[in-house]
């Protein structure tokens, strides 16, 4: 079975490297970006990606932009934040909000019930 692809873009490269290293032991081989119109560009092409890891701090509005965009281009792709503290306002762009001081298990088990749960409503579209 092939490895389920994420696409993850950050702007914190201190925190970069273990959600990296924890996508990757559980099993997803990971596109990474530190750029928007990169991230843009590789979820047109790449249609592989199963999800979007998206930890771009620096700016919030900077991440409702890019998580507006990202939804706009591939609405089928469930978009995960990674943030400081949780965020009423990224319900209609994120499928899930997960707190960078919880644990990085929990980060992977917000990956897996997204694309568990993806994998479900495909298959009761086809029945």
């Amino acid at each position: 079975m092939a490895l389920e692809t994420i696409l993850y873009i950050s702007d914190q490269t201190a925190s970069s490297n273990s959600v990296l290293a924890a996508l990757k032991a559980n099993g997803y081989e990971v596109v990474s970006t530190d750029g928007s119109t990169e991230a843009v560009a590789l979820l047109f092409v790449m249609h592989s990606v199963a999800a979007v890891m998206l930890d771009h701090r620096a700016k919030e509005q900077t991440r409702f932009d890019l998580a507006r965009t990202l939804r706009a281009i591939r609405p089928d792709v469930p978009i995960i934040l990674l943030c400081g503290v949780q965020m009423d306002r990224m319900a209609s762009l994120a499928d899930a909000c997960v707190s960078s001081g919880q644990p990085l298990e929990k980060l992977a088990s917000a990956v897996h019930r997204l694309l568990t749960a993806k994998r479900f409503q495909v298959l009761s579209r086809q029945c």
